[in-house]
């Protein structure tokens, strides 16, 4: 029988660092970091009892990935997962479950595009066939039923002239393939803009057969941009109001300032196509996000950072009597920033997760009175639904596993509902995972994390893994990309420091790195290298590469300038190394200009932190990657870091991938990926503690 080595106590549910057979057990490879199903978007029957979610599923040697629905009955402590249909090669995905709890929306690309569909729910469990409900002409991105069941708020990407019906005829088209801009922001993330084509959000009313009744309408298109935003919004940035009657939602304007600007507002619009738009936030030029309204029709909650230009400003939930017009900052005296919002089902409170010290908890937040409540522990916690029971269900990950469900009940125990790649890790060795803390800059505490083998018992080499951002953390949470396990898994202590600029530590240390790209955050990586041997006796330190991404490319390219004898080797993945090109050819310019002080001619001491000034002091064999399709941190960054490496005699390699962007997404690509990366440690690192 198969026993737990190691295990974690996740918001009151224990989930194994990995069973494994000892005798039969191997280390996890990069084909099992690709392969790992995934679950996502949970969503549950109005009474609770029935929990349905997306499950995609990887064919490696085809390269391709699959999604399919499944149906669990969580009245059941013995219930098994049922697969709600066979999409025979298609996909299935985003599931929702109608007011009257009798059918299950979903959508489909089973007719060639994805519409939604929706299949009928008997008391047994699943039955019938899944029926198409729309028919649109293009592909649709999303949808949300109103409360009432009798409408459909669908959103996708329509040019100018077009509706979801189709395009008039439109004017010829000029001779040549340019594309002809007039003004900035010409590309974003990994997509050349097509000017006038935007997400827009429309409305089918649904008939008696549950299927959309006459042509859609259009609800965000009074306002000229993208509703949800681009290109990571979606249905969280969606709401409709207890009655039905009005749709609130985050749209980002086009007004010729989005490179510079990270205001996104949200606008209230009834569905009387005669009532006007409200633009509840325009006094506000910062990002507000996260539209939700309570189910007594009172409050329409979202949230709202204060300083405009700032991506990692502080999100504060706003709460706005929906009879007066009256708005207070709900969490404004709590220093941490919202990244969710679900309305308990009595509308006294208000469920948000948040990161705090290396976990993503969720916490209940009283309204009106803005008292906070931590409700989970370990883990990263996402995707909350509210219980009309006052329960929960959530998702919760951690270093140890990708997703699965947990109920919690409204006395706060938690029963786990999903146990999806269990086989898998079954076959694993485990590994072991330990925080620890130590005085960085400024004598400030610091906190970090140590991942290794489970049975090892010699000495490990070090791989340092700094996280991106710059502000942001690795988090006790899974990653299809950067994961600690894997690497770890491989021989290795991997470890990752939360420097001065990473959050969930409060909004001062991470606004700590503003024009100080590498000071601290250099100096807390230095003073955590030399903690590290006192903290856990087996991290090697004197054998240790490092490798980022990101934010962590560009420490890579600092530290090789500025700590050339630190490591054995380093892994610069879409890395700056360039700061002055930098500031001209990404696209998202607010981020470049706040974090650096201004446009580059604005700048005091541009050149202060900028890698090129100091490629004469490189000599760390370095490792090199990039995506074309990367417009973040443009792949030009990464060929000018490997011709600084080459022309100085430098030990290098370059893997570029033509089809990826920031990350690395595709299967085959991911392999690829981190065998380059485990080759290249393997090869500069005496591995001793397999």
């Amino acid at each position: 029988m198969k026993q737990p080595i190691v295990a974690v106590l996740l918001a009151g549910v224990l989930l194994p660092l990995w069973l494994a057979t000892p005798a039969a057990a191997r280390p996890m490879t990069e084909s099992d970091l690709a392969t790992f199903d995934r679950l996502a978007a949970p969503a549950a029957s109005p009474d609770g009892k029935w929990v349905a979610w997306q499950l995609t599923s990887t064919d490696l040697a085809a390269n391709k990935r699959s999604t399919g629905l499944y149906l669990l009955d969580s009245s059941r402590k013995d219930a098994q997962p049922v697969a709600l249909a066979d999409s025979l090669g298609h996909n299935e995905t985003s599931p929702a479950f109608s007011p009257d709890g009798k059918h299950l929306y979903f959508l489909s690309n089973q007719s060639g595009s994805d519409q939604v569909w929706r299949i009928a729910l008997p008391r047994a469990g699943p039955g019938g066939a899944p029926e198409q409900v729309t028919s649109a002409a293009t592909g649709l991105s999303g949808f949300r039923l109103s409360p009432d069941g009798q409408q459909l708020a669908v959103w996708a990407d329509i040019a100018e002239g077009c509706t979801l019906e189709g395009c008039a005829d439109s004017k010829a088209k000029l001779p040549g393939s340019g594309r002809e801009y007039d003004r900035l922001f010409v590309r974003h993330w990994d997509t050349w803009r097509e000017p006038g084509k935007y997400s827009r959000v429309y409305v089918y009313a649904l008939g008696a057969d549950g299927k959309v009744s006459g042509p859609a309408r259009a609800i965000s298109g009074s306002i000229e941009g993208d509703a949800p935003t681009k290109p990571f919004g979606g249905g969280e940035e969606i709401s409709w109001l207890a009655d039905s009657s009005a749709l609130a939602f985050t749209i980002r304007p086009s007004d010729g300032n989005e490179p510079r600007s990270t205001n996104t507002d949200i606008v209230l619009k009834p569905i009387d196509a005669n009532a006007p738009a409200t633009n509840v936030t325009q006094a506000n030029q910062a990002s507000d996000s996260l539209p939700a309204a309570s189910p007594d029709g009172k409050w329409l909650a979202w949230a709202a950072m204060a300083r405009p230009g700032y991506e990692a400003d502080r999100m504060v939930v706003q709460l706005r009597d929906l009879q007066t017009g009256q708005t207070m900052a709900l969490t404004g005296e709590w220093d941490r920033s919202a990244g969710s919002i679900a309305w308990a089902a009595d509308s006294l409170s208000i469920y948000v997760t948040a990161q705090d010290t290396l976990e993503h908890p969720v916490f209940r937040i009283a309204v009106p009175t803005g008292k906070v409540t931590r409700l989970t522990e370990r883990g990263n916690v996402n995707n909350v639904i509210p219980l009309a029971n006052g329960g929960l269900i959530y998702t919760i990950n951690s270093i140890a596993a990708p997703d699965d469900l947990v109920l919690m009940d409204k006395a706060g125990q938690t029963r786990r509902l999903t146990d999806v790649n269990a086989a898998r890790f079954a076959d694993l060795d485990p590994v072991a995972y330990e925080k620890f803390s130590f005085k960085g800059a400024n004598g400030d505490l610091v906190y970090g994390q140590i991942v290794k083998p489970q049975a090892s018992k010699a000495k490990l080499p070090v791989a340092l893994v700094v996280h991106g951002g710059p502000q942001g953390s690795f988090n006790n949470s899974w990653s299809f990309r950067w994961n600690p396990a894997v690497i770890a898994s491989q021989g290795y202590a991997a470890v990752s420091i939360d420097f001065h600029g990473s959050t969930g530590y409060g909004q001062a240390f991470t606004d700590s790195i503003n024009k100080d790209w590498g000071g601290k955050p250099l100096e807390d990586l230095k003073l955590g290298m030399a903690a590290l041997p006192g903290i856990d006796a087996q991290a090697d330190t004197t054998n240790a590469c490092a490798l980022g991404g990101s934010y962590g490319g560009y420490m890579m390219n600092w530290i090789a300038g500025q700590w050339p004898d630190g490591f054995k080797c380093l892994v610069t993945h879409a890395g700056v190394f360039d700061l002055r090109a930098m500031a001209f050819e990404t696209e998202e310019l607010w981020f470049d200009e706040w974090d650096h002080g201004g446009a580059w001619w604005q700048r005091q001491d541009a050149e202060k932190w900028n890698p090129v000034n100091y490629v004469t002091n490189w000599k760390t064999p370095t490792l090199v990657i990039h995506g074309e399709k990367d417009f973040r941190i443009p792949y030009s960054q990464s060929l000018a870091a490997f011709t600084a490496l080459q022309r100085q005699g430098i030990e290098s390699k370059l893997l570029i991938f033509p089809d990826e962007n920031h990350w690395v997404l595709k299967a085959q690509n991911s392999v690829q990926w981190h065998r380059n990366v485990f080759d290249w440690l393997a090869r500069h690192l005496k591995t001793v503690g397999k």
